[in-house]
């Protein structure tokens, strides 16, 4: 039996979300990436991280809006809604790991925003 490889050309890998300038530094977005809600944060003016935007605690597609800052060494993102402090690096759930989240890969290209689905 011969297995078939699905394999996509990079360019198809990653999705153009926005311009870099469209995220002000400290704030994220929400983008629809290969069917899951993304959230992409500006830390400061150069570093772009993101993860799932869904809070697992309730299913509401709403971590984008959440507080940036940091814990420690750690570039955190708070849930608006139960204060859950996730890593944007890692998506690690600080106060419950059980509620960690993705964390999507990042790439600036042309002053653009593009994010790799995982």
């Amino acid at each position: 039996m011969n297995a078939i490889l699905d394999i996509q050309p990079e360019s198809t890998l990653w999705t153009e979300v926005c311009a870099t300038d469209d995220i002000l530094p400290d704030t994220g977005v929400c983008a629809l990436v290969a069917g899951r809600h993304v959230a992409i944060f500006r830390v400061g003016h150069e570093l772009f991280l993101a993860i799932d935007n869904v809070d697992p605690k309730n299913g509401a597609s709403v971590l984008s809006r959440g507080l940036v800052g940091n814990l420690g060494d750690r570039i955190v993102v708070a849930s608006p809604l139960y204060k859950h402090h996730f890593d944007l690096r890692t998506g690690e759930c600080l106060e419950s790991p059980e509620l960690s989240v993705r964390a999507h890969e990042v790439r600036i290209d042309g002053g653009r925003v593009l994010v790799a689905p995982i």
